[in-house]
C-alpha cells in the first residue's frame, strides 16, 4: 500500500493506493477512517484497518486525485530526527572519519514540504546542497530498547526524504553549525508516499539523485553504515521517539560538498528518487534578501 495526502497546504486530504495488481492507479478517501496520517492514525492500528477497509470495498475513490497537489505523507511530525555521515563515501567527501557512533542532530519539523514543492534557495546562500535519504516513520512510542531486535516492532513504514543543506551555515568553525544548516524553510520534502514497513524490505534499496537531468548519488541502503534497526535502537537511549517522529537516516556519496559538482542554484530542477518510494522533483527558486 501506498499513502498519501493530497490537496493544497494545510488542506490536505489522506488517501490509499492499494499495492500490486490492484492498484490500477487510483487513490481511495480515507476520510471516515482518519482526519489525517499522523502519529495517532499509526499508533492506533490505522494500517491495519484501512488494509480491511480497502479488502471489503468499503473506501471511495478519489477521481480527480491525479489533479491535486501531493503534500508530504505525513502530517508535521513531533521530531525530525537526523543522521550524519551514515555512508563511508560520503563521510569522505565531506573530509570527515567513518563515525564509530551515529552522528545525531534535530531539524525542525516545520522543514517539512511536499515533493514537488518549490525550494526555496535562503537569501544569502552560496552553498545550498542536495541529500537523498532514506527516512523511517515510528510507529509506537519507544525508549530505552533493550537489543536492536527490538527495533522492527517499533517501525510504521518508511518515506523518500530530501535534506536540503546549506554548507556555509552547517560547517564553519571547529564545532560546526549542523542545526543552522539543516533548518531552513521547506528544506526537508517527504514523500510522494508512505509505504508501510511489511511491504518494503529497507534492506537494499537504491538511491538516485539528478541535477537538470545529470545524475548527481546513486547508491543502496544496503551501504549503510549503521542500518535502520541499529538506528532505531540507538536513538532509543537517548531520547523517546513517538509515533509519526520521522528519522532521516542518511546520504550517500554525490553531494556537492565533494567539489565534483557545482552547488544548486535559481532556475535548477532536482529529482530524487528511493526504490519502492516514488521520485521527488524540485524546482530551486531564490529568495530574495529582505
Amino acid at each position: 500500500m501506498k499513502f498519501a495526502r493530497l490537496g493544497d497546504p494545510g488542506r490536505e486530504q489522506p488517501a490509499v493506493q492499494p499495492g500490486g495488481a490492484d492498484s490500477n492507479g487510483k487513490w481511495y478517501s480515507l476520510a471516515g477512517l482518519t482526519a489525517d496520517i499522523d502519529g495517532t492514525f499509526l499508533e492506533a492500528s490505522g494500517v491495519d484497518r484501512v488494509r480491511d477497509a480497502l479488502a471489503a470495498g468499503n473506501l471511495a475513490e478519489i477521481t480527480d486525485a491525479g489533479a491535486l497537489r501531493t503534500g508530504a505523507p505525513l502530517a508535521r511530525p513531533r521530531a525530525l530526527v537526523g543522521i550524519g555521515l551514515n555512508y563511508a563515501g560520503h563521510a569522505a567527501e565531506s573530509g570527515a572519519a567513518v563515525p564509530e557512533v551515529p552522528v545525531v542532530f534535530l531539524k525542525p519539523t516545520n522543514t517539512v514540504a511536499g515533493p514537488f514543492d518549490d525550494a526555496p534557495i535562503p537569501p544569502l546562500s552560496g552553498k545550498y546542497d542536495w541529500e537523498v535519504e532514506l527516512a523511517v516513520v515510528i510507529g509506537r512510542r519507544t525508549s530505552y530498547l533493550a537489543s536492536v531486535g527490538e527495533a522492527a516492532d517499533c517501525i510504521a513504514g518508511y518515506v523518500l526524504a530530501n535534506d536540503l543543506s546549506e554548507r556555509d551555515y552547517q560547517l564553519p568553525g571547529a564545532a560546526g553549525q549542523w542545526v543552522k544548516g539543516k533548518s531552513l524553510p521547506a528544506s526537508t520534502p517527504l514523500g510522494p508516499w508512505f509505504v508501510p514497513a511489511a511491504d518494503l524490505d529497507a534492506t537494499d534499496l537504491r538511491l538516485r539523485t539528478w541535477v537538470n537531468g545529470e545524475p548527481r548519488q546513486d547508491s543502496s541502503t544496503a551501504d549503510l553504515i549503521f542500518d535502520v534497526p541499529a538506528i532505531v535502537h540507538h536513538l532509543s537511549q537517548f531520547m523517546v521517539l513517538e509515533a509519526g517522529d520521522v528519522i532521516l537516516t542518511g546520504t550517500p556519496e554525490g553531494v556537492a560538498l565533494s567539489g565534483r559538482f557545482p552547488y544548486l542554484r535559481d532556475g535548477d530542477v532536482l529529482e530524487l528518487e528511493v526504490e519502492g518510494l516514488g521520485r521527488q522533483r524540485q524546482v530551486l527558486r531564490q529568495t530574495a534578501a529582505l
